[in-house]
């Protein structure tokens, strides 16, 4: 009952929709992989997600972040069940990768910014190479591209309070990493995947 309520707040506080362009929403494991601009992304692209499948998806965020202080502890844990990584110094058993892993291979879905951190302009940055080994790890999920659009307007960096403004998280259609791409070249393509579907 409170994912849902929450959910809804999240919807209303943002004026998220969902536009699904190149796929519909279904229970088949997933890797959503998006643009991050925001502390809202990931809460946003969980909330504009269907009930059954925000049941089965994780988002992925910085242990760090997630838990400096109860209340980001509470959300993080108890109602996003968020995979909680360590960015800055991992270590063979520390590994971000082997977390995102497990959890898939548990049944869930998941919601990844390769971009590694928040960035504002309209554009992601350069992926890091995080999406192309989990791909590799689980090549049977689906890697769906997915655009946030004017979310860095409704909590910009290093404010507090929400501003309510009409945001968008677009769905795209999903991409495999190829047999024997180059990880650079399928980074560039999967970020490529993303920026595409501000045309659409």
């Amino acid at each position: 009952m409170i994912n849902s309520t929450l959910a809804g707040l999240f919807r209303l506080m943002t004026g998220a929709q969902p536009r699904w362009q190149g796929c519909e929403p279904n229970l088949n494991r997933r890797i959503y992989f998006a643009n991050h601009c925001s502390n809202l992304d990931g809460p946003t692209i969980w909330a504009t997600l269907p009930p059954e499948l925000r049941k089965r998806t994780r988002a992925v965020a910085a242990r760090d972040y997630w838990t400096a202080g109860p209340i980001r502890r509470y959300f993080a844990q108890r109602v996003f069940n968020t995979v909680l990584i360590e960015r800055r110094k991992p270590t063979r058993n520390d590994n971000p990768i082997d977390d995102m892993v497990n959890a898939m291979e548990d049944g869930s879905s998941l919601i990844l910014f390769p971009e590694g951190g928040r960035h504002p302009g309209p554009d992601p940055v350069e992926f890091k190479s995080g999406l192309y080994h989990l791909a590799k790890r689980v090549p049977e999920a689906e890697l769906v591209p997915v655009l946030l659009d004017n979310l860095n307007r409704v909590l910009p960096k290093g404010e507090l309070l929400p501003v309510p403004l009409i945001c968008s998280v677009t769905f795209g259609e999903p991409i495999r990493l190829e047999e024997n791409e180059h990880r650079n070249d399928f980074l560039a393509r999967a970020r490529a995947a993303v920026i595409d579907l501000r045309d659409n």
